[in-house]
Protein backbone atom coordinates (compact mmCIF):
# COMPACT_ATOMS: atom_id res chain seq x y z
CA UNK A 1 0.00 0.00 0.00
CA UNK A 2 1.53 3.20 -0.88
CA UNK A 3 1.59 6.21 1.60
CA UNK A 4 -0.72 8.43 -0.63
CA UNK A 5 -3.28 5.20 -0.38
CA UNK A 6 -2.80 4.75 3.79
CA UNK A 7 -3.05 8.29 4.19
CA UNK A 8 -6.73 8.44 2.04
CA UNK A 9 -7.84 5.12 4.33
CA UNK A 10 -7.04 6.46 7.34
CA UNK A 11 -8.49 10.19 6.64
CA UNK A 12 -11.78 8.24 5.47
CA UNK A 13 -12.23 5.86 8.59
CA UNK A 14 -11.40 9.13 10.71
CA UNK A 15 -14.43 10.74 8.68
CA UNK A 16 -17.02 8.26 9.50
CA UNK A 17 -15.74 7.59 13.13
CA UNK A 18 -16.55 11.51 13.77
CA UNK A 19 -20.50 10.73 12.34
CA UNK A 20 -19.72 11.50 8.77
CA UNK A 21 -22.27 10.36 6.20
CA UNK A 22 -19.42 9.62 3.70
CA UNK A 23 -16.02 11.42 2.55
CA UNK A 24 -15.11 11.52 -1.02
CA UNK A 25 -11.58 13.40 -1.97
CA UNK A 26 -10.81 14.78 -5.72
CA UNK A 27 -7.43 16.84 -7.12
CA UNK A 28 -7.60 20.67 -6.16
CA UNK A 29 -7.81 22.15 -9.55
CA UNK A 30 -9.38 25.05 -11.07
CA UNK A 31 -13.37 24.56 -11.92
CA UNK A 32 -13.59 24.72 -15.23
CA UNK A 33 -16.89 23.75 -15.60
CA UNK A 34 -18.44 25.74 -13.19
CA UNK A 35 -16.49 29.03 -14.29
CA UNK A 36 -19.31 30.12 -16.67
CA UNK A 37 -22.15 28.73 -15.31
CA UNK A 38 -21.66 30.79 -12.27
CA UNK A 39 -20.59 33.94 -14.66
CA UNK A 40 -23.77 33.42 -16.46
CA UNK A 41 -25.98 33.04 -13.16
CA UNK A 42 -24.76 35.83 -11.86
CA UNK A 43 -25.07 38.07 -15.17
CA UNK A 44 -28.93 37.08 -14.93
CA UNK A 45 -29.08 38.35 -10.84
CA UNK A 46 -29.92 35.06 -9.34
CA UNK A 47 -28.64 36.01 -6.23
CA UNK A 48 -30.58 38.76 -5.35
CA UNK A 49 -29.58 40.25 -2.97
CA UNK A 50 -27.22 37.90 -2.08
CA UNK A 51 -24.18 40.22 -3.19
CA UNK A 52 -22.04 37.90 -1.40
CA UNK A 53 -22.11 35.26 -4.09
CA UNK A 54 -20.26 38.38 -6.54
CA UNK A 55 -17.62 38.06 -3.94
CA UNK A 56 -14.00 36.86 -4.64
CA UNK A 57 -14.91 35.02 -7.97
CA UNK A 58 -11.79 33.24 -8.49
CA UNK A 59 -11.57 31.83 -5.20
CA UNK A 60 -14.64 30.48 -5.80
CA UNK A 61 -13.13 28.22 -8.55
CA UNK A 62 -9.65 28.03 -7.31
CA UNK A 63 -8.69 26.34 -4.23
CA UNK A 64 -5.15 27.06 -4.44
CA UNK A 65 -6.49 30.54 -4.13
CA UNK A 66 -7.53 29.79 -0.24
CA UNK A 67 -5.26 27.31 0.80
CA UNK A 68 -1.31 28.13 -0.75
CA UNK A 69 -0.17 25.10 -2.10
CA UNK A 70 -3.10 22.50 -1.85
CA UNK A 71 -3.91 19.63 -3.46
CA UNK A 72 -6.96 18.10 -2.08
CA UNK A 73 -10.16 18.58 -1.74
CA UNK A 74 -11.92 16.31 0.94
CA UNK A 75 -15.43 16.69 0.99
CA UNK A 76 -17.74 15.06 3.75
CA UNK A 77 -21.21 15.04 4.11
CA UNK A 78 -23.19 15.12 7.65
CA UNK A 79 -26.87 14.06 7.85
CA UNK A 80 -29.69 16.30 9.33
CA UNK A 81 -32.52 14.52 8.61
CA UNK A 82 -34.77 14.42 11.53
CA UNK A 83 -36.61 11.37 12.78
CA UNK A 84 -39.79 13.65 14.24
CA UNK A 85 -41.30 16.81 12.76
CA UNK A 86 -43.62 19.40 13.57
CA UNK A 87 -46.99 18.22 15.50
CA UNK A 88 -49.30 21.12 14.11
CA UNK A 89 -50.23 20.43 10.35
CA UNK A 90 -51.34 23.80 10.30
CA UNK A 91 -48.54 25.73 11.88
CA UNK A 92 -45.86 27.78 9.83
CA UNK A 93 -42.84 25.86 8.48
CA UNK A 94 -39.32 25.85 9.23
CA UNK A 95 -36.74 24.08 6.97
CA UNK A 96 -35.47 20.83 8.78
CA UNK A 97 -31.91 21.66 8.57
CA UNK A 98 -32.78 24.46 11.17
CA UNK A 99 -34.20 21.92 13.45
CA UNK A 100 -31.49 21.53 15.90
CA UNK A 101 -28.33 23.63 17.04
CA UNK A 102 -26.58 25.50 13.82
CA UNK A 103 -24.66 23.29 11.60
CA UNK A 104 -21.91 25.38 11.22
CA UNK A 105 -20.70 25.19 14.89
CA UNK A 106 -21.65 21.93 14.72
CA UNK A 107 -19.69 20.86 11.43
CA UNK A 108 -16.75 23.16 12.60
CA UNK A 109 -16.11 20.94 15.63
CA UNK A 110 -15.93 18.04 13.30
CA UNK A 111 -14.04 19.54 10.82
CA UNK A 112 -11.14 20.57 13.51
CA UNK A 113 -11.07 17.30 14.65
CA UNK A 114 -10.29 15.71 11.80
CA UNK A 115 -7.75 18.22 10.71
CA UNK A 116 -5.95 17.68 14.40
CA UNK A 117 -5.81 14.07 13.66
CA UNK A 118 -4.32 14.41 10.31
CA UNK A 119 -1.95 16.09 11.76
CA UNK A 120 -1.31 13.78 14.27
CA UNK A 121 -1.13 11.00 11.92
CA UNK A 122 0.28 12.30 9.20
CA UNK A 123 2.69 15.45 10.36
CA UNK A 124 2.93 18.37 9.32
CA UNK A 125 0.18 19.34 7.24
CA UNK A 126 -1.28 22.95 6.18
CA UNK A 127 -5.29 23.24 5.25
CA UNK A 128 -8.46 25.29 6.00
CA UNK A 129 -11.97 23.64 6.84
CA UNK A 130 -14.80 25.25 5.24
CA UNK A 131 -18.86 24.74 6.07
CA UNK A 132 -20.90 26.91 3.67
CA UNK A 133 -19.02 30.40 5.06
CA UNK A 134 -16.15 31.22 2.42
CA UNK A 135 -15.92 31.14 -1.69
CA UNK A 136 -16.34 27.78 -2.23
CA UNK A 137 -18.65 25.71 -4.37
CA UNK A 138 -19.41 22.58 -2.06
CA UNK A 139 -22.14 20.69 -3.76
CA UNK A 140 -19.67 20.96 -7.50
CA UNK A 141 -16.68 19.39 -5.02
CA UNK A 142 -18.86 17.07 -3.54
CA UNK A 143 -20.02 15.86 -7.21
CA UNK A 144 -16.55 16.24 -8.41
CA UNK A 145 -15.27 13.35 -5.66
CA UNK A 146 -18.03 10.94 -6.60
CA UNK A 147 -20.14 11.69 -3.16
CA UNK A 148 -23.91 12.11 -5.39
CA UNK A 149 -24.94 14.06 -8.72
CA UNK A 150 -26.39 17.47 -8.51
CA UNK A 151 -29.79 17.15 -9.44
CA UNK A 152 -32.57 19.40 -11.43
CA UNK A 153 -33.35 21.33 -7.70
CA UNK A 154 -29.21 21.97 -7.50
CA UNK A 155 -28.93 19.80 -4.38
CA UNK A 156 -26.30 17.11 -4.14
CA UNK A 157 -28.28 14.04 -4.49
CA UNK A 158 -27.08 10.51 -3.22
CA UNK A 159 -29.12 7.36 -4.30
CA UNK A 160 -28.68 5.50 -0.77
CA UNK A 161 -29.55 8.45 1.23
CA UNK A 162 -31.17 11.20 -0.38
CA UNK A 163 -30.30 14.95 -0.16
CA UNK A 164 -31.03 15.86 3.52
CA UNK A 165 -27.22 16.57 4.33
CA UNK A 166 -25.09 19.32 4.52
CA UNK A 167 -21.58 19.52 2.97
CA UNK A 168 -18.33 20.73 4.39
CA UNK A 169 -14.51 20.94 2.82
CA UNK A 170 -10.92 20.64 4.44
CA UNK A 171 -8.61 21.92 1.44
CA UNK A 172 -5.51 20.39 2.39
CA UNK A 173 -1.58 21.25 0.62
CA UNK A 174 -1.65 17.10 1.11
CA UNK A 175 -1.81 14.68 -2.23
CA UNK A 176 -4.31 11.79 -1.56
CA UNK A 177 -5.98 9.03 -3.66
CA UNK A 178 -8.95 11.08 -6.08
CA UNK A 179 -12.16 9.57 -6.91
CA UNK A 180 -14.80 9.94 -9.70
CA UNK A 181 -17.62 11.07 -10.17
CA UNK A 182 -20.71 9.36 -9.89
CA UNK A 183 -23.57 9.59 -13.15
CA UNK A 184 -26.80 11.95 -12.83
CA UNK A 185 -29.88 9.55 -11.82
CA UNK A 186 -32.44 12.04 -12.32
CA UNK A 187 -33.55 10.59 -15.62
CA UNK A 188 -37.02 12.02 -16.80
CA UNK A 189 -38.20 12.96 -13.22
CA UNK A 190 -39.33 16.60 -13.09
CA UNK A 191 -40.96 16.39 -9.55
CA UNK A 192 -38.71 19.08 -8.30
CA UNK A 193 -39.14 21.75 -11.32
CA UNK A 194 -43.48 20.60 -11.03
CA UNK A 195 -43.81 21.05 -6.57
CA UNK A 196 -42.03 24.32 -6.61
CA UNK A 197 -44.70 26.86 -5.62
CA UNK A 198 -42.85 30.17 -6.80
CA UNK A 199 -41.42 28.83 -10.06
CA UNK A 200 -37.97 28.79 -8.59
CA UNK A 201 -36.16 26.42 -10.92
CA UNK A 202 -36.66 27.77 -13.94
CA UNK A 203 -34.60 24.83 -16.19
CA UNK A 204 -33.41 21.32 -14.81
CA UNK A 205 -30.35 22.00 -12.96
CA UNK A 206 -31.08 25.67 -12.99
CA UNK A 207 -32.16 27.47 -9.86
CA UNK A 208 -33.13 31.30 -9.76
CA UNK A 209 -32.34 32.11 -6.21
CA UNK A 210 -34.13 35.44 -5.95
CA UNK A 211 -36.92 33.57 -6.46
CA UNK A 212 -36.79 30.53 -3.71
CA UNK A 213 -38.93 30.80 -0.79
CA UNK A 214 -35.89 30.12 0.87
CA UNK A 215 -34.30 33.25 -0.11
CA UNK A 216 -37.15 35.43 0.52
CA UNK A 217 -37.72 33.93 4.13
CA UNK A 218 -34.16 34.11 5.02
CA UNK A 219 -31.87 36.15 2.83
CA UNK A 220 -34.35 39.15 1.66
CA UNK A 221 -34.24 41.82 4.20
CA UNK A 222 -36.80 44.48 2.62
CA UNK A 223 -40.47 43.41 2.34
CA UNK A 224 -41.89 40.13 0.91
CA UNK A 225 -43.28 41.05 -2.77
CA UNK A 226 -46.91 40.81 -2.80
CA UNK A 227 -46.45 39.09 -5.80
CA UNK A 228 -45.47 35.92 -4.31
CA UNK A 229 -48.38 36.58 -2.07
CA UNK A 230 -50.23 32.60 -0.90
CA UNK A 231 -46.83 30.63 -2.83
CA UNK A 232 -45.36 29.52 0.02
CA UNK A 233 -47.27 26.56 1.65
CA UNK A 234 -46.93 27.80 5.13
CA UNK A 235 -43.14 28.25 5.08
CA UNK A 236 -41.91 30.58 7.29
CA UNK A 237 -37.87 30.24 7.53
CA UNK A 238 -36.35 27.87 4.36
CA UNK A 239 -38.28 25.49 2.30
CA UNK A 240 -37.78 21.63 1.58
CA UNK A 241 -39.95 21.29 -1.20
CA UNK A 242 -38.38 20.08 -3.81
CA UNK A 243 -36.37 17.36 -1.13
CA UNK A 244 -39.34 16.02 0.07
CA UNK A 245 -40.85 15.29 -3.55
CA UNK A 246 -37.84 14.02 -4.81
CA UNK A 247 -38.19 9.78 -4.95
CA UNK A 248 -34.38 9.65 -3.89
CA UNK A 249 -35.58 11.05 -0.08
CA UNK A 250 -37.47 7.70 -0.51
CA UNK A 251 -34.49 6.20 1.11
CA UNK A 252 -33.54 9.35 4.00
CA UNK A 253 -32.42 7.71 7.15
CA UNK A 254 -32.58 9.59 10.71
CA UNK A 255 -29.43 11.13 11.66
CA UNK A 256 -27.85 10.14 14.96
CA UNK A 257 -26.12 13.33 15.92
CA UNK A 258 -28.15 15.01 19.46
CA UNK A 259 -27.12 18.16 18.70
CA UNK A 260 -29.09 18.47 15.19
CA UNK A 261 -32.27 16.83 17.62
CA UNK A 262 -35.27 19.89 17.78
CA UNK A 263 -35.88 21.98 20.90
CA UNK A 264 -38.95 19.89 22.35
CA UNK A 265 -40.94 23.15 22.25
CA UNK A 266 -40.32 23.97 18.32
CA UNK A 267 -42.06 20.63 17.55
CA UNK A 268 -45.06 20.98 20.05
CA UNK A 269 -45.57 24.50 18.83
CA UNK A 270 -49.18 25.48 17.20
CA UNK A 271 -50.27 27.49 14.79
CA UNK A 272 -51.52 30.13 17.17
CA UNK A 273 -48.11 30.23 19.37
CA UNK A 274 -46.30 30.85 15.80
CA UNK A 275 -48.34 33.71 15.63
CA UNK A 276 -47.88 35.13 19.27
CA UNK A 277 -44.42 34.41 19.73
CA UNK A 278 -42.46 36.60 21.71
CA UNK A 279 -38.76 37.41 21.77
CA UNK A 280 -38.48 35.77 25.09
CA UNK A 281 -40.19 32.86 23.29
CA UNK A 282 -37.75 33.42 20.11
CA UNK A 283 -34.69 33.36 21.94
CA UNK A 284 -34.91 30.35 24.32
CA UNK A 285 -36.55 28.36 21.38
CA UNK A 286 -33.68 29.13 18.89
CA UNK A 287 -31.05 30.01 21.65
CA UNK A 288 -28.31 27.89 19.22
CA UNK A 289 -29.96 27.24 16.42
CA UNK A 290 -29.34 28.59 12.69
CA UNK A 291 -33.12 30.46 12.43
CA UNK A 292 -31.27 32.97 14.64
CA UNK A 293 -29.86 34.30 11.64
CA UNK A 294 -33.53 35.77 10.48
CA UNK A 295 -33.69 37.55 13.54
CA UNK A 296 -37.09 37.99 15.82
CA UNK A 297 -38.23 40.48 13.21
CA UNK A 298 -37.24 38.69 9.87
CA UNK A 299 -39.38 35.63 11.44
CA UNK A 300 -42.27 37.34 12.74
CA UNK A 301 -42.29 39.39 9.12
CA UNK A 302 -42.43 35.94 7.55
CA UNK A 303 -44.92 34.63 9.93
CA UNK A 304 -47.53 38.13 9.26
CA UNK A 305 -46.94 37.32 5.26
CA UNK A 306 -48.14 33.55 5.93
CA UNK A 307 -51.30 35.59 7.32
CA UNK A 308 -52.05 37.73 4.72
Amino acid sequence: MTLKSKYTKIIKEEARRLGFLSCGISKAAFLEEEAPRLEKWLQKNMNGQMSYMENHFDKRLDPTLLVEGSKSVISLLLNYFPSASQKDPDAPKISKYAYGHDYHHVIKGKLKQLLEFISEEIGEVHGRAFVDSAPVLDKAWAAKSGLGWVGKNSNLITQKVGSYYFIAELILDLELEYDTPVTDHCGTCTACIDACPTQAIVDPYVVDGSKCISYFTIELKDEIPATVQGKFDNWMFGCDICQDVCPWNRFSKSHNEPLFDPNPELLEMTQKDWEEITQEVFSKVFQKSAVKRTKFSGLTRNIQFLKK
